[in-house]
C-alpha cells in the first residue's frame, strides 16, 4: 500500500458524531506514511478528553486493515493542538448541509482582535438567517453548541470555532 492510498482509504473512514464528514476532512488526521504492509497514522483529536477517540482510532485501524494492510499503527499527538481551521471547505458545507452551523473563524480568525472566546455572527444552517440564539453552551457533544433560530424557529447546533 502507498501512502497516497492510505491516505484515499481515510478519506472515507467517517467521524462517528458526524457521519456526513470524514476524519481527514475534519482534520484529524495529521500524517499518514506506508511502506509495503505497513502503514503508520498521525492523529490529532478534537480534543484531548473527545470520548470519539478511540472508536476513530479503531475505524482507522480496521480501514486500513480491510484495504491490505497487514500492519496499522495510530499515534495520538497533542501538540499542536487541533484547530477547527483544519476543517476543509467541502466539509464545512457538509456540516451546514447535514444542519450543524459550520464553526466559520477559528483560532487563526480569532487573533488578537477578538477576545477568546468570541463568535461571530452564527447563521442557521436551515435558512441562513442570523437572526440566531444560544439556547446552551453545549449540545449533543461538547464540541457543539446549541442555537436557535429566531426567523425559522428550529434548533440546530453550531460547531464552536477553537
Amino acid at each position: 500500500m502507498t501512502t497516497e492510498q492510505a491516505w484515499d482509504v481515510l478519506a472515507r473512514v467517517a467521524d462517528p458524531e458526524i457521519p456526513v464528514v470524514s476524519v481527514t476532512e475534519l482534520g484529524i488526521v495529521r500524517e499518514v506514511a506506508a511502506s509495503g504492509q505497513a502503514v503508520q497514522v498521525v492523529v490529532t483529536p478534537t480534543y484531548s478528553g473527545c470520548p470519539a477517540t478511540e472508536a476513530i482510532e479503531r475505524s482507522i485501524v480496521d480501514a486500513l486493515r480491510d484495504a491490505g494492510a497487514a500492519d496499522v499503527r495510530v499515534e495520538t499527538r497533542l501538540a499542536p493542538p487541533w484547530t477547527t481551521d483544519w476543517i476543509t471547505p467541502e466539509a464545512q458545507e457538509k456540516l451546514r448541509r447535514y444542519g450543524i452551523a459550520p464553526p466559520g473563524g477559528g483560532a487563526a480568525a480569532a487573533g488578537k482582535e477578538r477576545p477568546i472566546g468570541f463568535v461571530a455572527r452564527v447563521e442557521c444552517p436551515l435558512c441562513g438567517s442570523a437572526n440566531t440564539e444560544r439556547l446552551s453552551a453545549f449540545g449533543a457533544t461538547a464540541c457543539k453548541a446549541l442555537y436557535r433560530c429566531r426567523d425559522c424557529r428550529e434548533p440546530f447546533e453550531h460547531f464552536k470555532p477553537i
